[in-house]
């Protein structure tokens, strides 16, 4: 099985939606999208994402796209203070000046992350992202998915999702901690990021990543 992450095109954040710029990153993501072989769209449950989601279901005619509230972007700060703290990509990066550790295991316990909203939406990311592999058909198995479908068939999937959101949701899958992550990962407006699980039925295996972060398809925009 393969399963394609893609970020929401260019937003307005306060009204949720795309932007002209986003609308047409979206469509031409969409174009991007046709040769994948893809079954099934699935999209935050945020305005941004749908959107992005509808202009590939539009061009393929696959339908329905099916909802996963999970995926709304996290949220980063505390309490009163939401989204005026920074952000795990800035912060990430300080860590790095630092020269602290961000594969560290402990990074919930870091000054940033302890007790910040980013870090619960992270965990919830990571139960929820679990209940989904199941959906289709692999089942956490310690630190790796188990492939529980019964034939070895190429089956691939799209969702259409948030940086944060996916990057959480990678680092579930991949079982690298979030402030790497975040280091190494950024990802552009519909940026495409691949992964393959094995389609053996009963393997156990780590996911192969095909591809990660991939955002030429807009670079290329007339």
């Amino acid at each position: 099985m393969r399963i394609i992450l893609v970020r929401h095109g260019d937003p307005d954040y306060e009204k949720d939606c795309l932007t002209e710029l986003g609308k047409k990153q979206a469509v031409i993501a969409a174009e991007r999208l046709m040769g994948e072989g893809i079954e099934e769209i699935y999209a935050s449950s945020l305005g941004r994402a749908i959107e992005t989601a509808q202009a590939f279901s539009d061009r393929s005619g696959i339908t329905p796209v099916h909802i996963l509230p999970f995926m709304q972007e996290i949220r980063f700060g505390y309490g009163m203070d939401l989204y005026t703290t920074g952000n795990p990509w800035d912060e990430t990066d300080e860590m790095s000046k630092r020269g602290e550790d961000l594969t560290d295991p402990n990074w919930r316990e870091h000054p940033f992350f302890k007790e910040n909203a980013a870090t619960e939406d992270v965990d919830m990311i990571a139960l929820e992202t679990d209940k989904w592999m199941a959906t289709l058909g692999y089942e956490r198995t310690g630190l790796y998915y188990r492939c529980t479908r019964e034939d070895d068939k190429e089956h691939t999937v799209v969702l259409f999702a948030h940086g944060g959101s996916g990057t959480a949701m990678l680092s579930r899958i991949l079982n690298l901690p979030f402030p790497y992550l975040c280091a190494i990962v950024r990802m552009e407006h519909t940026a495409i990021t691949v992964l393959r699980m094995d389609s053996r039925p009963g393997s156990v295996t780590m996911p192969v990543v095909e591809l990660l972060c991939d955002s030429r398809h807009i670079h290329n925009m007339p």
